[in-house]
């Protein structure tokens, strides 16, 4: 099963949000459904970018090093 990791823009104030899920569509309808507590005010939100990986702790990995960068 992949999981992925995803980076989201708000339309709303033009900032960002990474995460990681295994359903990016699922993901991001749950975003814009303010269902998730971080991102529920920065609403609507648009998926900008997702890449696939193997298993979850690869794309936790992953996540956290775009974190790093910002």
């Amino acid at each position: 099963m992949s999981f992925f990791v995803y980076i989201l823009r708000s339309e709303k104030d033009g900032s960002y949000y990474v995460g990681s899920t295994q359903d990016v569509q699922e993901r991001l309808l749950r975003h814009n459904q303010g269902r998730s507590k971080s991102t529920k005010t920065r609403r609507p939100w648009q998926l900008l970018y997702s890449e696939a990986y193997p298993d979850r702790s690869a794309a936790v990995a992953r996540e956290n090093q775009i974190k790093k960068r910002k």
